[in-house]
């Protein structure tokens, strides 16, 4: 067990209701949670009754890049649980006027919150974070590194759509070195056993990708989507994020190459569910007709078991 300490010796709370990563975290604890946020779908969703077990306490979010559905996500969490939301971003706090996130987060601590929830452009800011103060951390993305809440969204509704994955195999498509997306849902496909399928430009897939989880399941490379359309179990579309410098890595005709045509969507297995974690760009990476597509398409339901997942990590950071 980690303990953390300020540079005054005062010894800091350990840090096991963190959530930083899914990379390192217990199988047997990503099970947990993901049973867990099953539980809570219906009074996510507006189906059953609100849990009210965090009532009294109050959740920061520190959101200093842009976001909605991360976002919004956690507030409606955390009032679906009856906690008292603070939500901060960069524009609206001294982080313009060049305060650290690290000394933002140490005041907004000690206001007295419970749990701060964390957006960063900076890879391990969450964790420099966590680092310095008392209260659980929750990563809500950090640069190119994890988005954790995002991975426990995405196999939570693999597991509602296909059940047990093991031996499952799940495309994930598209600008994989940008995409902390990737990175957090591969580790979670690698832990629960299903088969990775990493699809890309040379250019967006990291050398040595195969390689970055471990657990009984596998990850391998693929350049070309059609290779591999006709015999997976799910797909995962991935936004090119051009903000990042992803528009150097892609051809111009990035949508005929390895977008989820219409044309394309038809070698899909019957029954197969297209996923994506938004924002999409519409006829880049997938062709509208696929996104809305009522019958595979579960692009909204990811959304709506996104207040589902970040309701366990927000009760496993502060329910007693």
């Amino acid at each position: 067990m980690r303990l953390i300490h300020r540079t005054n010796g005062t010894e800091l709370s350990s840090p096991e209701r963190d959530f930083l990563a899914i990379e390192g975290l217990p199988t047997a604890e990503l099970r947990r949670l993901l049973d867990h946020a099953e539980q809570l779908l219906p009074a996510a969703v507006g189906d059953a009754p609100a849990d009210e077990r965090l009532r009294g306490r109050i959740v920061a979010n520190l959101f200093f890049e842009d976001s909605t559905r991360t976002r919004v996500s956690f507030e409606i969490a955390a009032r679906r649980l009856g906690a008292e939301v603070v939500n901060l971003s960069a524009s609206g706090s001294s982080a313009s006027k060049g305060e650290t996130l690290v000394d933002t987060a140490l005041n907004i601590e000690a206001m007295g919150v419970d749990t701060i929830v964390v957006r960063t452009s900076i890879s391990g800011g969450a964790a420099l974070v966590a680092n310095a103060v008392r209260c659980p951390v929750i990563n809500a993305g950090d640069g190119r590194h994890e988005h954790p809440t995002q991975a426990l969204l995405d196999v939570l509704m693999l597991r509602l759509r296909l059940g047990d994955l093991t031996g499952k195999r799940v495309a994930v498509v598209g600008d994989i070195a940008n995409s902390r997306v990737a990175r957090s849902t591969t580790h979670a496909l690698v832990a629960l056993g299903a088969h990775a399928v990493i699809v890309g430009p040379p250019a967006l897939v990291p050398m040595g990708f195969e390689s970055i989880a471990t657990g009984p399941g596998k990850i391998t490379i693929h350049h070309d989507i059609e290779e591999i359309i006709r015999s997976i179990d799910a797909i995962m579309m991935l936004r090119v994020q051009m903000e990042r410098a992803a528009g150097s890595g892609i051809a111009p005709d990035y949508r005929a190459t390895y977008g989820l045509t219409t044309a394309r969507r038809k070698l899909l297995r019957e029954g197969v569910p297209i996923l994506h974690p938004g924002p999409v760009n519409r006829g880049v990476e997938i062709d509208d007709e696929v996104a809305d597509d009522p019958r595979d398409s579960v692009i909204l339901a990811q959304v709506s078991c996104g207040v589902a997942a970040r309701m366990a990590v927000l009760l496993r950071a502060v329910a007693r």
